[in-house]
């Protein structure tokens, strides 16, 4: 039994930081890819960053390149998204994500979802 548990979320003002966690459990971690994805209101769910957990090697959307980084520890099964320079398009429910097929960052993709944490930005 796979659980993804999310943590980190909040209110914050623009410009602002946040750091996102999520424990994995009942996943063998250091294989494929893990992910932080997130769907605002109204939207479709969105890819934000991945990491391959053997290499390390990182992908992020052009929307949060530059802001947001993460990463992980595999000895504790934890995966981070570190959230910089925050404004009001961030604001979405934000989603641990693994056993990502091909580590294609595409929700459809995804055999596992953790339950969200939400990020609101005023």
């Amino acid at each position: 039994y796979v659980q993804l548990v999310e943590s980190g979320g909040g209110s914050v003002q623009a410009g602002g930081s946040l750091r996102l966690s999520c424990a994995a459990s009942g996943y063998t971690y250091n294989r494929n890819c893990i992910a932080w994805f997130r769907q605002a209101p109204g939207k479709e769910r969105e890819g934000v960053a991945r990491i391959a957990t053997g290499s390390g090697t990182t992908y992020y959307a052009d929307s949060v390149k530059g802001r947001f980084t993460i990463s992980q520890d595999n000895a504790e099964n934890t995966l981070w998204l570190q959230m910089n320079s925050l404004n009001a398009e961030d604001t979405a429910m934000y989603y641990c994500a693994a056993g990502i097929r091909g580590c294609v960052l595409w929700p459809g993709f995804v055999d596992y979802w953790g339950q969200g944490t939400q990020v609101t930005v005023s």
